[in-house]
Formats: C-alpha cells, sequence, structure tokens
C-alpha cells in the first residue's frame, strides 16, 4: 500500500479540528476584546458597576483581615493559664509566704511568682502610660499579687476553677481571677466573628450577582436587534452568549481591582498608627494585610463572581429573543 494513502483521512480529520480550534479561538479572542471595549465606551456606567462590585467585595474582606489580626494578637500573647490572686493590702509577709509555700507544695501548681505593690504599680505605670498621674499618688493603692502557673494537668478548665475556689477562701485573698478567661472570650467571640463576615460575604456576593446581572440584561436589551440579526445569519447561543460573558468577568476583574486598592489603602491608613500603640505596649505586633495570595484569591472571587451574574443572566434573557 503506497505510503501517500494511509494518512489522508487522519490528515483531513486533524485539519478540520486544527480550524475548528482556530476558529473557537479566535472567536474567543474577538469577544474577549469586543467586550472590554465595549465598556471603555461606557466609562462611567463601567466604573460604577465595577465600585459595586469591589464595595461588595472589599468589605467582608476587610472584616476578614481585621478578624485575622485580632486572632493573631491573641496568639502572641501567653497562651498558658494563670491564675492571678490579689492579696489584700494588710495583709502581713507571714502570712503571704505561707500561702506561696502552700501552692507550691500542689501537685497541680507548676510555678507561683510574687509581686510586691511596688512592681505591681511599675508594671501599670509601663502598660498604661499612666506614670505621672501614678505618681502623685501618696499610698500605692495597688496590691500585691501571686501569678500562679498550674501544671499540664492542672490546666483543665474544671481543674483551674477548683483552684482558684481552694485559692480563693484564704483569709488574706481580695480576689482571685483566671487570666485565660478572656482567651477563650476571645475565641468564642472570633468564631461567632467569622460566621457573621461568612454570612455578611454571601448576601454582598448575592448583591454582586444581581448588580452585574442586572447590567448584562441592559445590555441584552440594548443590542436586540443585534442578536436578532446574529440568529437569522444562523448564530448560535453560544456565539451570541460569549461577549456577555465575557463583560460580566471584566466588571468582576475591575471590581476586584477596585478591591483589592481599597483594602490596600485601609492597611496603609492603619499601619502606622497600630505600630505606634504596640510601641506604646512594649508589643512588636505588626498589622498583616491581605498578602499577594489575598490579593489574588479577592481578584479571583470578583471575576467568578462577575461571570455567574453574568451567565446566569444572559442564559434568562438570551431565550426570549428569538426572530420572528
Amino acid at each position: 500500500m503506497a505510503r501517500s494513502e494511509i494518512p489522508q483521512g487522519a490528515v483531513q480529520s486533524k485539519s478540520r479540528v486544527r480550524d475548528r480550534l482556530g476558529a473557537w479561538g479566535s472567536q474567543h479572542r474577538a469577544s474577549f476584546g469586543g467586550s472590554l471595549s465595549r465598556l471603555l465606551s461606557t466609562p462611567i456606567q463601567t466604573l460604577m458597576t465595577a465600585l459595586v462590585v469591589a464595595i461588595a467585595l472589599a468589605l467582608p474582606a476587610t472584616l476578614l483581615v481585621a478578624l485575622g489580626n485580632i486572632q493573631q494578637l491573641g496568639d502572641s500573647w501567653d497562651a498558658s493559664p494563670k491564675i492571678s490572686v490579689y492579696i489584700k493590702l494588710r495583709a502581713r509577709d507571714a502570712a503571704i509566704t505561707q500561702l506561696i509555700d502552700s501552692l507550691e507544695q500542689r501537685s497541680q501548681v507548676s510555678s507561683v511568682r510574687y509581686l510586691t505593690p511596688d512592681q505591681v504599680l511599675a508594671d501599670f505605670q509601663r502598660m498604661s502610660g499612666f506614670g505621672e498621674a501614678l505618681d502623685s499618688l501618696d499610698d500605692n493603692p495597688l496590691p500585691a499579687t501571686l501569678i500562679v502557673s498550674p501544671t499540664q494537668q492542672g490546666s483543665a478548665p474544671q481543674a483551674l476553677a477548683a483552684l482558684a475556689d481552694e485559692i480563693a477562701l484564704s483569709p488574706i485573698v481580695d480576689e482571685v481571677s483566671m487570666d485565660m478567661e478572656w482567651v477563650r472570650r476571645l475565641r468564642e467571640l472570633m468564631i461567632l466573628g467569622k460566621k457573621i463576615v461568612a454570612a455578611l460575604a454571601g448576601l454582598l456576593g448575592l448583591g454582586v450577582l444581581l448588580a452585574i446581572g442586572n447590567t448584562i440584561r441592559l445590555a441584552i436589551e440594548n443590542r436586540r436587534e443585534e442578536i436578532v440579526v446574529a440568529k437569522l445569519v444562523g448564530g448560535t447561543n453560544s456565539f451570541v452568549r460569549r461577549p456577555f460573558i465575557y463583560s460580566g468577568g471584566w466588571y468582576g476583574f475591575m471590581g476586584g481591582i477596585l478591591a483589592c486598592i481599597i483594602v490596600s489603602l485601609g492597611y496603609w491608613v492603619l499601619e502606622g498608627t497600630v505600630a505606634r500603640l504596640a510601641t506604646l505596649y512594649q508589643s512588636d505586633f505588626e498589622l498583616s494585610g491581605l498578602g499577594f495570595a489575598g490579593n489574588v484569591q479577592l481578584l479571583l472571587t470578583g471575576i467568578v463572581l462577575g461571570w455567574l451574574g453574568a451567565w446566569l443572566a444572559v442564559g434568562r434573557h438570551l431565550a426570549t429573543i428569538e426572530p420572528k
């Protein structure tokens, strides 16, 4: 069998596939560039729609960044549970020493740190910034404090609460507080905050779909005659739908870019203030922004929402436009 006769059918099949792929690519390139040109021809309308998308994306993104920084701030502090024991002002040193010895002998106590009233006052002045006001006082109003660190076995919430109750029974103890209580409350608030942000993001995402869907619907109505002509000459629904889908994607892309700018501006405004506040409290905490990955996710979210909103709008309204 001649060599030229063997591949002829396969060559023709490959040629047809190549031609179809080439035509498909050319149509997508034309729709990609043409849809952008149409949006740029109406800059005010395009900017307004993109701003709606940007605000809807930036609000939950900003709240998520804020929650992330709050969680980072809470994790940066010592997470080991401790019990603060505030001694009565007139308690004798011998009684305080006896209490310390009894606590150190307990199996559930790892260590006990004693802070004199002067040390407590110095720490409070350093942390609060009210040094000059406190220096004007004749007497130190702050009591001596014991910082009780439990062992790993004694760190369970029930064991820690039982130990605190026992310490509170001492006649020289004025008040007992567990320093981990606020951490647990903060974590619960963080969980609640994330749920609220998720619900808000869902509502705003639905708003983006409706806004872009309505914009695409108006664009379809404005080009009704053009769509009818395209269908008369054999244009498929996919061919007619393609530029509107790309328009929705462009709206989402522009909105995502603006959302990244809004969140970055907020970070830039607050960064210096937070840094100065952290310095006052002798903390090395640094405000975190979206970062590269967060910006990419925000941009992709905008594109997906724009594409989906346009696809839903086109699928609903395009079927009602048929040549008569």
